[in-house]
């Protein structure tokens, strides 16, 4: 007998179906209890065992697609209320309250939320880390490689038509990476000053602070000198060597965005130790804590902008995860120079120069929003995804959240806030909040504008310094209509709508950038001004070049 089932049972063949509700007659049979049953009185075992596992199989799907969503939501959910947590005024004292002695003081600020004590850093992953594991996601970076791979293609098949040879000299990354040996000694310079300098000052001045008769003196003291090593020791001197030496561009830009970068790390750990030191002094029996040299060392490498004494580390390098960030970093490299020999140059080696030609503005913005789109993600893959998850790595650095979804923002205030979050949380930290503590948490917009203002400044500077002339265009898009695009796509538009408006402006403003700046270049180079006075400097030359350009073959 159990046999002639066995048989019976292999020599039935039982249809999958899809996953899904009972159907009817099943549904029935599950209702009366009773298991469905062949003519010839055997239990139809595949059936139940292959629904069971169907159903199995649509369950962990489900499931799995669900605590995806959960973690997402709660990620965002926690982000932000950290962020607004920030935000609130800190609870003070009620002034019915009797007076706290130090005692209590001290278990105050212990008691304190950490929300209350700036950013926290936590262990989490950079988000196209996350992203490069789905695949849809994945295929899109592979588009990028494969339009790099036709830049080159299309480069060396012009180059082997015009010139009968392949040409693979790169004459425009060796001319834009000129003098890097300087370049190097500049910046050894810069970072060796950073390292004794701001850490000397800060270290005589606590070891004396609390023995001294003149403790105001002293600060005062200490301060003008900190002061004065910012504006000139870091501030002037790199900026002169640049411009004394005639740096190319890009490494002008190694060296003025190295110095920007060590002003705000020294700003950090002056503006963090401070506030403990003076604590320490109201509390007669607390020893003073100053930073060893080593935190203030890591800190100096490590890929933020805010100074704490320890940070949440990863226990292993993964040395090729290095290896492949800094390969990315130089297909990067390469990809810009595609694209400005491929998209920039052809077009502006022979514009008219003629800024009043509306027909000529119009088109040329037009024609520079593919190559500044494109520059526009290489900057923010090259740097902020690569170049900072590598040191990140090589440090074990666990918080990668160098940006977030910027490109899911339908407001300008979001975009601001997560297209580079190393540079936001200086920005609101020490700017922002700082702002709103000395003026009693008054006048917001106010401290809103003075963070526009600040960012606006540091972004012209540098594009005037490392470009060798003053056009602020990025300047006035930042103040005019970065403001106005802050208050009118502001956080209340959540509309897939407000996300195209956002790409759409954003487009554009690149396609205004490199045309206005790539105009102003090659006006610089081919108007030269004999005698130039000091407003000749600040006036655009493309507004008094009227000339067709045509410059040799070989110039950039």
């Amino acid at each position: 007998m159990a046999n002639s089932e066995r048989v019976a049972l292999r020599s039935r063949r039982v249809i999958p179906r899809m996953p899904g509700i009972l159907d009817e007659d099943d549904s029935n049979a599950s209702s009366n209890g009773d298991p469905r049953i062949t003519s010839n009185g055997t239990l139809e075992v595949e059936h139940v065992i292959n629904k069971k596992l169907q159903l199995k199989m649509k369950a962990e799907h489900l499931k799995a697609h669900l605590m995806k969503q959960l973690d997402s939501q709660v990620n965002e959910f926690m982000d932000s209320l950290i962020e607004e947590s920030t935000c609130l005024d800190t609870p003070s004292v009620s002034s019915f309250s009797p007076p706290l002695c130090d005692k209590e003081r001290s278990k105050l600020r212990q008691l304190r939320t950490p929300q209350d004590q700036g950013k926290q850093f936590v262990i989490r992953r950079s988000l196209l880390d996350e992203l490069f594991e789905v695949n849809h996601i994945r295929t899109i970076y592979h588009m990028f490689i494969a339009l790099l791979i036709l830049f080159i293609l299309s480069t060396l098949v012009v180059d082997f038509i015009d010139e009968g040879r392949l040409v693979l000299d790169f004459d425009l990354l060796v001319y834009a990476f000129g003098q890097l040996p300087l370049v190097v000694s500049t910046w050894l310079c810069m970072f060796l000053s950073v390292l004794v300098v701001p850490y000397g000052l800060f270290h005589l001045w606590a070891g004396h602070y609390q023995t001294s008769r003149h403790p105001v003196l002293l600060s005062g003291l200490a301060g003008a000198a900190f002061l004065l090593y910012q504006g000139l020791g870091l501030g002037f001197l790199p900026s002169y060597v640049v411009m004394k030496n005639g740096f190319p561009p890009a490494s002008r830009f190694i060296v003025i965005l190295e110095q920007v970068r060590l002003i705000m790390k020294a700003h950090s750990f002056v503006r963090e130790n401070v506030p403990r030191v003076l604590a320490s002094a109201q509390e007669k029996n607390t020893p003073v804590v100053i930073p060893q040299v080593t935190q203030y060392l890591y800190f100096l490498f490590a890929p933020t902008l805010i100074y704490r004494d320890s940070y949440p580390r990863n226990p292993v390098i993964r040395w090729g995860y290095v290896a492949t960030k800094f390969l990315q970093v130089l297909g990067c490299l390469f990809y810009a120079y595609y694209v400005f020999v491929r998209l920039c140059i052809p077009q502006f080696r022979s514009i008219n120069l003629q800024l009043f030609d509306l027909r000529v503005i119009v088109l040329c913005v037009f024609n520079s929003i593919l190559p500044g789109v494109l520059v526009l993600f290489l900057a923010f893959f090259a740097f902020l995804h690569c170049w900072l998850n590598a040191f990140a790595e090589m440090l074990r650095f666990a918080d990668r959240m160098f940006y977030k979804d910027w490109w899911n923002s339908t407001s300008y205030a979001n975009y601001y806030r997560t297209w580079n979050v190393v540079v936001h949380d200086w920005l609101y930290n020490y700017i922002y909040r700082d702002f709103l503590w000395m003026s009693g948490n008054r006048f917001r917009m106010t401290a809103m504008l003075l963070v526009f203002t600040v960012s606006a400044v540091a972004h012209e500077y540098v594009l005037a310094i490392c470009f060798g002339f003053f056009y602020p265009v990025l300047f006035c898009l930042f103040m005019c209509f970065g403001m106005l695009f802050n208050f009118i796509l502001h956080d209340r538009r959540k509309g897939p709508i407000w996300n195209v408006i956002m790409w759409t402006s954003l487009f554009l403003g690149q396609g205004v950038l490199i045309c206005l700046y790539s105009r102003e270049w090659y006006a610089q180079r081919y108007c030269p001004l004999q005698e130039p006075s000091f407003l000749h400097l600040l006036k655009p030359r493309s507004w008094s070049c009227h000339q067709q350009i045509a410059p040799a073959e070989d110039s950039p």
